[in-house]
């Protein structure tokens, strides 16, 4: 399953799993397990939720991650 950051207008990125990148003809995205970049919950959804979708005009553009590179993920720090 495909690790993802999904871009979405006027949101936050979102970090997820998919089961599969999306087809040209779909209109769809499922996201599970849907998180911050930081791994803490989003806002906007509630704690408790483990599968979103998302309509893809809201979607400014997917980052698909490599295999095993989620716990990777460099975000700002200040020291």
């Amino acid at each position: 399953m495909p690790t993802v950051i999904v871009h979405i207008q006027s949101e936050d990125p979102v970090l997820g799993e998919i089961e599969s990148l999306p087809a040209p003809g779909d209109t769809i995205l499922t996201v599970k397990n849907p998180r911050r970049k930081d791994g803490k919950d989003l806002a906007f959804i509630d704690p408790s939720v483990t599968t979103v979708i998302w309509t893809l005009s809201r979607v400014t553009f997917i980052e698909v991650l490599p295999a095993g590179e989620e716990d990777e993920i460099i975000t700002f720090v200040r020291e």
